[in-house]
């Protein structure tokens, strides 16, 4: 994995728009069936919006009807990270960009197989590259 990215709210707020800084560095959401990937079918590979770390691909993307992006596994398990969420009075797992802690979005244990996973992420968290 590349160095880690390590920036000040100031240079945040200087790169992102502010949708994303309120999502990627403030652990928001954006609601559901609104962000620009959630019905997304473009192959291609999903980076980190915040320091371009590649992270998912579209071969793992699919409709989990909740609105948001989902996929079933991640690239490489070591580009992201998952905590414990205790905010909003539940407990769940966040996921974070390994590289520049990013907040995603969450993880759920009622994906489809073969993981049984569900990374449901926040389209303002990422950046679609397109296959060319």
């Amino acid at each position: 994995m590349p160095d880690k990215v390590v920036k000040s709210d100031t240079e945040w707020r200087e790169a992102l728009t502010p949708e994303q800084f309120q999502i990627c560095r403030c652990s928001g959401t954006e609601r559901a069936f609104t962000g620009r990937y959630w019905n997304t079918k473009t192959p291609g590979v999903y980076a980190c919006a915040c320091c371009g770390e590649d992270l998912f691909s579209s071969q793992t993307k699919y409709d989990s009807g909740t609105g948001w992006p989902s996929f079933w596994k991640p690239i490489d398990d070591e580009r992201v990270v998952v905590k414990t969420d205790h905010s909003h009075g539940m407990i769940r797992s966040e996921v974070l960009c390994a590289r520049c802690d990013a907040h995603l979005g969450h993880v759920f244990d009622d994906g489809p197989p073969p993981t049984g996973l569900r990374y449901c992420l926040n389209s303002a968290s990422l950046e679609l590259k397109p296959e060319s």
